[in-house]
């Protein structure tokens, strides 16, 4: 009995088992919007999934994935995970890295038909103190700086 175990237990410590991705899945805050988001924990990789209607085959649906763009791919290792706002009108995600604080944003460009990610960055010490606390923000595109999504195509 105890000769399977251990045989099980080196089985675990074998080289490669170790390599196995670990991902993170959240929803976009978009009330409207049936889409999940995913990262890498590991490589900071945001990729996308949605439900598109099939037109004419009367069946369930498909699976519509959007591959990592622009700033969407592998990052430096690090500890990374996914924060959606309570924003229901936005449908992307905030991509954070648990070990130096750094955030982007990331949101599906459905035109590209892929995910893209601003840099990630941290508030300077300098910045944090003069930013105003009520009022516009400089460089803000409006409520929502997520392009609009969803429309006819799925």
């Amino acid at each position: 009995m105890k000769l399977p175990l251990l045989a099980l237990g080196l089985g675990l410590l074998a080289p490669g088992t170790a390599a196995a991705a670990s991902f993170e899945f959240v929803p976009a805050p978009q009330a409207d919007l049936n889409r999940m988001y995913r990262v890498d924990k590991v490589t900071g990789e945001v990729t996308s999934c949605q439900y598109g209607l099939q037109e004419g085959a009367g069946g369930i649906g498909l699976t519509v994935c959007f591959a990592a763009g622009e700033g969407a791919g592998a990052q430096p290792p690090s500890e990374y995970g996914l924060v959606a706002t309570r924003h229901t009108r936005e449908a992307g995600v905030f991509r954070v890295n648990y070990r130096t604080g750094e955030m982007s944003i990331c949101f599906v460009l459905v035109k590209k038909e892929q995910v893209v990610c601003t840099q990630q960055t941290n508030p300077s010490a300098e910045g944090a103190a003069e930013a105003p606390l009520v009022g516009s923000v400089p460089g803000r595109a409006g409520a929502s700086a997520t392009p609009p999504q969803g429309g006819s195509r799925f």
